[in-house]
Order: C-alpha cells, then structure tokens, then sequence
C-alpha cells in the first residue's frame, strides 16, 4: 500500500469519529445570509406595497427555511445522506425566490404623495440577490460535500465490516 492510499484510509477512517463540520458550517453561513436578505426586504417600508400577503408568505417561508437548513446542519454533521436532498431543495429553492419578492419589489412602481417611486431600489435588490444566491451555493456545495464524504464512509465502514467476518 502506498503512503497516500494509507493516508486517504486513515482520514476516511477518522469520519467514522468526527463531525462533518465543513457541511453544517456552510449551513449556517446559508441561514447567516437568509437573515441578511429578509433584514434587507422587512427595514424596507415604502408606501403599503409590503403590506400584502407575500410578504406574510415570505415571513413564514423563512421560518420554515432556518427550521429545515438548521435541522438538515444537524443532519449532514453525521453523514446522513439523506439531508443532502433537503439542501437541494432548500438552494433550488433560494434561487426561485429571486424571482418571486425581490423581482416583483423591483419592478414595482408606486406613488407616494405626488411622486412615484420604484419600491425596491437596485443596489437593494443587487443585495438580495447575493444574499439568496449565496445561500443556495451554500446550501447547493454542503449537500455535495455531504453526498461525498457520506459515499466515502459507508464504503469504507463496509469494507470494515467484511474485514471483520
């Protein structure tokens, strides 16, 4: 056996006993940047156009996104495959909010008193776009990594096994 070969079986060896924190850490910079973007649209207050049902979509959607991307953290720090799926939903579905609160503020035009305004402003919503499309890259790169290092070990815990009968 060579020097590299024992060196990728002792850390292949070494996930059976230490937490996959590469994944759970880019989930939590992926939840880190949900927070900057819904901090970005609710300061906003222009007019009554973020007094709609959207928004109230939007609020519940991003509880329900820190809950998932939190639970998914806990999940890839054991290798659970499974969690990588929930990651991939979670980034396909950080793009195509892009397209939904942030697009629609931008294009939106409203009248305040006698003049009228766009309701999101660009480097606004230049902001929101990074934010949502680092947190699905975020999302999107833990569930590779996750995928990966899980392959890894459970072909190498099986080879474990069959050593061992």
């Amino acid at each position: 056996m060579t020097q590299a070969m024992n060196d990728r079986e002792i850390r292949t060896d070494r996930m059976r006993f230490v937490k996959n924190t590469s994944s759970s850490r880019l989930c939590y910079l992926a939840i880190l940047l949900n927070v900057l973007y819904f901090i970005s649209i609710y300061k906003s207050d222009v007019g009554s156009w973020y007094y709609q049902i959207l928004v109230g979509g939007s609020i519940v959607y991003n509880l329900l996104f820190m809950l998932m991307a939190f639970l998914a953290s806990e999940g890839v720090k054991n290798y659970q495959a499974n969690f990588s799926w929930l990651l991939y939903a979670l980034g396909i579905l950080q793009v195509a909010r892009i397209f939904i609160l942030p697009m629609q503020a931008h294009q939106a035009v409203i009248k305040i008193g006698s003049a009228e305004t766009v309701v999101m402003q660009t480097p606004q919503f230049i902001r929101c776009v990074v934010y949502l499309a680092g947190s699905a890259a975020c999302l999107i790169a833990a569930a590779v990594i996750n995928q990966r290092k899980a392959a890894a070990l459970a072909r190498h815990t099986g080879m474990i096994g069959k050593e061992a009968a």
